[in-house]
């Protein structure tokens, strides 16, 4: 079978996923992810959900040409649904999504959840409210990093379920261990968000119709944002 690349972002993915897993890729679009790891021998079995009928006929067209349906079970659900018992999941990954739809996801799912899987979490934005629903629901998060691509900053986020966990407003916002290793990338990216949240809290400022709440809650997150990067 032909080596299944992948962008740098499901790359990066990728690297987080334990030797031997078997995963749940839920939205998995094209099943680029488990095709990829199922072809280097990194998990032993994979189940890719799709909820929208293209991308479901495309993963599956995808795992039929590889040769790998004995090993890549390809499945029609919303979110969870996509896992069954006796798949004995390991591992599932959610990317590509906002942050909020990966939340919801894992909350409407917790039933398909044995609390012993490790979650490779890509959100496009909403990192925060993401954070918040994994330290609620007793999960620490592993590891973290910053990537860009193609003009675009992503957050890749991991995550087990372990003693209960406290983290800080200014630690969901920002990322726990990103503050602490403050990666180039991660750097970068806040950088380009303080000039962003800057101009439009100047607009803010000059408008009448903007709720105090909102100008007050923008002016936290650049005074916040302003001392990271200090």
């Amino acid at each position: 079978m032909k080596q299944q690349t992948l962008s740098m972002r499901l790359a990066r993915v990728a690297a987080h996923v334990p030797n031997g897993a078997r995963l749940a890729d839920i939205g998995s679009d094209h099943g680029y992810l488990p095709l990829a790891l199922i072809s280097r021998g990194t998990i032993v079995a994979a189940v890719a959900g799709e909820v929208a009928l293209t991308p479901f006929r495309s993963a599956r067209r995808a795992v039929l040409e590889s040769g790998r349906e004995q090993q890549i079970s390809v499945r029609l659900a919303d979110g969870l649904a996509a896992i069954e018992a006796a798949d004995g999941i390991t591992a599932i990954s959610l990317c590509g999504m906002g942050g909020e739809t990966i939340r919801d996801i894992l909350d409407r799912g917790q039933a398909r959840l044995s609390g012993a899987e490790r979650l490779i979490l890509q959100p496009n934005g909403g990192e925060q409210p993401l954070r918040q629903w994994l330290m609620e629901h007793g999960y620490r998060i592993l590891a973290e990093e910053v990537l860009r691509e193609n003009r675009f900053d992503y957050e890749i986020i991991v995550a087990e379920r372990a003693a209960p966990v406290q983290y800080s407003a200014r630690e969901l916002y920002f990322g726990p261990l990103q503050m602490q290793t403050r990666s180039p990338a991660f750097l970068a990216k806040w950088q380009r968000l303080l000039r962003l949240k800057q101009r439009t809290l100047e607009s803010f400022t000059r408008a009448q119709a903007v709720p105090d709440a909102k100008v007050q809650d923008l002016g936290r997150q650049v005074r916040w944002i302003s001392e990271l990067l200090a």
